[in-house]
């Protein structure tokens, strides 16, 4: 009987939890123009960002997840945002879902970490610069001006398909501004520039989902001497007297 009554009350309360969250999906044909939206929804909402779901033809979908009526104001926020760059594609709020969709897709895994780590909602202290090509050439072509042109780091690069990729860097607000203002000339004088964005001071949860090149996570290892290789002792021999020696040695006169 306590056996049930315990089942029936964690039965309950898990039921109370499901109630209360909601999934929310935003969907834009950019890749710049989702991280954009992301940061908006998460600056207007008490919203955790799952991640991103990237489909092939330039689709890319923010998923968040929350309190119904925080998601609902992100989702909202978010689609203003997506069309106000123009590149909205579509949004779904998903009151309650079954635990087997969040199983099923790639939403689990990334709320474990959010749920070990905290809120994660800290600024940084630098800005994000995004700028999509439709062409591999224009993107490196792109990135090389804006190393160049100011004191900005280049983070990773990311494709989504429609020969659409995007170059990320990294620096201060006045840099990155000018760094993309210099990879826009540079990439529509190779080929076509698809979308531009500048994110100032990104939230940490932010920061996360963003791809990162492999050679900054590369530690440095420390410098390693074999201790199989040793230095031979040489023998100590002693010097004989010389003016003991026996003059073995005659000269020859001719």
């Amino acid at each position: 009987m306590d056996a049930n009554r315990r089942d029936s009350g964690s039965s309950e309360r898990s039921q109370t939890d499901f109630r209360d969250m909601a999934l929310g999906l935003v969907s834009t044909q950019s890749f710049p123009a989702i991280v954009g939206t992301a940061d908006m929804m998460l600056k207007s909402a008490g919203v955790h960002l799952v991640g991103y779901e990237k489909i092939g033809g330039g689709h890319c979908t923010a998923i968040v997840r929350g309190k119904i009526s925080e998601v609902r104001l992100a989702v909202e926020t978010g689609a203003q945002t997506a069309k106000q760059f123009g590149q909205l594609i579509s949004t779904l709020v998903i009151p309650r879902p079954f635990p087997n969709l969040e199983i099923v897709f790639p939403i689990s895994s990334r709320l474990s970490e959010l749920t070990s780590r905290g809120t994660g909602h800290r600024l940084s202290n630098q800005a994000v610069g995004l700028l999509e090509t439709r062409g591999f050439p224009a993107m490196v072509g792109a990135a090389d001006a804006m190393l160049k042109a100011a004191d900005v780091s280049l983070m990773s690069y990311e494709r989504i398909g429609a020969g659409l990729c995007t170059v990320i860097i990294r620096g201060p607000v006045s840099d990155v501004a000018m760094a993309v203002e210099a990879g826009m000339f540079e990439a529509e004088r190779i080929g076509e520039l698809n979308a531009v964005m500048v994110i100032p001071r990104p939230l940490e949860e932010l920061d996360q989902t963003l791809p990162l090149a492999s050679c900054w996570l590369e530690q440095r290892q420390p410098l390693r001497v074999p201790i199989s290789v040793k230095e031979q002792e040489k023998e100590m021999v002693e010097i004989p007297d010389l003016q003991k020696l026996p003059i073995s040695i005659q000269e020859e006169y001719l």
